[in-house]
């Protein structure tokens, strides 16, 4: 058992109290898959191509293939963590079960890093887009017009929020398909294989990894809606798996065509490749490029609508354990939705926003993915020792699943600070505010183990 189970008290009597905290359960494996999907999809449509400024084609598609084998690991693991220990708090709530509070409270702040700074490079993205289709409207204008709508949009409910997650998400992938198909017959794969096939050579090629990770960075997001989940131990792998294996055949389509037909270099720079690279073959303003900028925002509009979801949700479950202050925990009457857990986090996107600092705001968002991933995988290392009696309605089938996503991960770590060193002190920073606030008051008024885990527990059983 945990280090926190020093009491065994029943808390029937606290599921009164607390019952009206807790989320109401709508979804189904379907609304998973688009959220696991939707939060990720945008990374085709914008981010990813700064890899090739930094390793060229081949050097970005390398790259790849570590990245999507962590992700392939780490998302089997994950799927373990989230069936046994069905939480809003997600990664925050697998580490406090592993390693006591504060390994929760330092896991929920990486998922926060994660999920606070990847929303303004989107913003920014769909800014982009919006002045591309539309160049009388300014892109700034267009990204705080988006916060504002999103999070209004979440505030009307969960139901209606995976609603429109699973209607955008389905759009853009098939906007997706669309590009495919124009991208394909214009294909040219001496854009592909070029001499030199690494331009920057080895340091560039992990100079690439952030980007590849771009691909697949918040995913294990869906994980957040568990409490929302109809039900939870049996459709998490499902969503999860099939979201997984959708992303992967994104991946290699998007980052291979777009390099067979474009200029990597003019791609390479901007917020909005797909258009551009389909202004190469069918000329700059053709129907092609116009439609393709219109339903790229749907791309960037799911991810955008999805990560929201997740950052209301993390900031909603460390309220609610105590690790933040308790306002941020509370449900509105009318929507049952955290309002003010999308509210504060926000506005903090929306000023980092005003940055304009694309490549940045994706590091520092990587960063928090990895350290994140790291204590997640951890969290189940220990999990598997102290409680083997856990019910896990899913297993890995075997420990080397995990120990390869764990050292993938290192790998991905490392590649990071090598790449973005001059990013690092921006990070330490954050999470040594983060660390002085816990100490200072955020371990004061923590919730006790066996009311934050029995009460769910209990829930869990009635439904």
């Amino acid at each position: 058992m945990s280090m926190e189970h020093g009491s065994t008290m029943v808390v029937s009597e606290a599921m009164a109290g607390k019952r009206e905290e807790n989320l109401t359960r709508v979804l189904k494996p379907i609304h998973l898959w688009s959220l696991a999907v939707g939060l990720v999809i945008s990374g085709n449509y914008f981010g990813w191509s700064y890899g090739f400024a930094a390793g060229g084609v081949m050097g970005l598609a390398l790259a790849l293939i570590p990245v999507t084998i962590f992700y392939v690991t780490f998302i089997l693991s994950y799927s373990e963590l989230a069936t046994a220990i069905p939480h809003a708090g997600g990664p925050s709530a697998y580490a406090r079960r592993a390693m006591g509070k504060f390994g929760g409270y330092l896991n929920g702040i990486s998922c926060l890093i994660e999920f606070v700074f990847a929303p303004p490079a989107i913003a920014l993205a769909v800014g982009g887009y919006v002045h591309a289709l539309l160049p009388v409207i300014d892109p700034m204008v267009a990204t705080v017009a988006a916060f504002f709508f999103f999070i209004f949009l979440n505030y009307l409910g969960m139901k209606t929020s995976a609603t429109f997650e699973l209607a955008v998400t389905v759009i853009a992938l098939l906007g997706l398909v669309i590009y495919w198909g124009l991208a394909a017959p214009h294909f040219d794969m001496a854009r592909v294989v070029t001499t030199p096939l690494l331009p920057h050579g080895f340091d560039g090629l992990m100079a690439a990894v952030p980007f590849a990770i771009w691909f697949y960075l918040a995913i294990e997001g869906g994980a957040m809606s568990a409490e929302e989940m109809v039900d939870p131990q049996h459709d998490i792998p499902k969503g999860f798996l099939s979201g997984m294996a959708t992303l992967l055949v994104m991946a290699i389509l998007t980052l291979f065509l777009t390099a067979g037909v474009a200029d990597v270099d003019a791609v390479a720079a901007v917020d909005f490749p797909l258009p551009l690279a389909l202004s190469a073959a069918y000329g700059e303003g053709s129907l092609p490029v116009l439609l393709m900028s219109g339903i790229g925002l749907f791309g960037l509009v799911a991810s955008l609508h999805g990560i929201i979801v997740g950052y209301s949700r993390q900031t909603y479950a460390m309220a609610r354990t105590g690790y933040l202050p308790k306002f941020l925990a509370h449900l509105d009457e009318k929507h049952h939705t955290p309002v003010w857990a999308l509210i504060l986090p926000g506005i903090v996107c929306l000023f980092t926003a005003l940055t304009g600092l694309t490549d940045l705001v994706i590091t520092i968002a990587c960063y928090g993915s990895v350290v994140m991933y790291l204590t997640s995988l951890v969290s189940f290392f220990i999990l598997r020792h102290k409680e083997p009696a856990l019910h896990r309605p899913f297993k890995v089938p075997s420990l080397l699943i995990p120990i390869v996503s764990a050292v993938m991960a290192v790998f991905c770590l490392v590649s990071l600070v090598m790449a973005s060193g001059e990013v690092l002190p921006y990070v330490v920073g954050i999470y040594a505010l983060a660390i002085a606030y816990y100490f200072l008051h955020g371990n004061k008024h923590i919730r006790p183990f066996d009311e934050e885990f029995g009460v769910l527990d209990a829930l869990d059983e009635e439904a």
